[in-house]
């Protein structure tokens, strides 16, 4: 029996967080070490769409978007497997409900280090137009209890390797 089969009482384990936090990262060494998919809702959402978050936005606005995102969030749920969500996505009423059940691994980011990782906030459209760091605090304080009445596992992603997320991951799934 491997891993995932011996301690998930949930098919999708969903990694949530704020940009920078290690999502996209983490997602397919989390995966892989577990022996299960990875999906990335933001590039499967540009795949389907073809073209970018950016281009959805300036074209049709969040709200377009935030639809999009929530259809294939709750469709790739129903899916074993290691999903990294947008970080708004859990602020959609239907994703949040749609989590209860899984494991929702919190990646958790102060809004410095993730500046230092996404640099400008080129190609994320809700950090366009201004400081990126300030609007992550921004959105840290907006999505943060969110983020926190959600997740089963956190982990601070602030000075460890995407390899020591993994293990504390894998740690936590296996304490359980």
């Amino acid at each position: 029996m491997d891993l995932i089969d011996a301690h998930l009482p949930a098919p999708a384990i969903a990694l949530i967080g704020l940009p920078g936090s290690g999502k996209s990262t983490v997602g397919p060494r989390l995966a892989e070490r577990l022996g299960v998919p990875h999906r990335d809702v933001d590039q499967l959402l540009e795949q389907q769409q073809g073209r970018s978050i950016t281009e959805i936005f300036a074209t049709d606005g969040e709200a377009h978007f935030r639809e999009l995102e929530r259809d294939l969030t709750l469709e790739l749920l129903a899916a074993p497997g290691v999903l990294s969500l947008g970080g708004g996505a859990p602020m959609t009423p239907a994703i949040a409900a749609a989590l209860t059940g899984h494991q929702v691994v919190w990646l958790q980011v102060d809004p410095g280090t993730a500046t230092s990782r996404i640099g400008s906030g080129h190609g994320r459209p809700l950090l366009a137009g201004e400081d990126p760091r300030a609007r992550l605090e921004r959105l840290l304080a907006e999505r943060g209890p969110t983020y926190a009445g959600l997740a089963t596992i956190t982990v601070d992603t602030n000075r460890s390797s995407s390899q020591q997320v993994v293990d504390a991951v894998v740690a936590h799934l296996t304490d359980r």
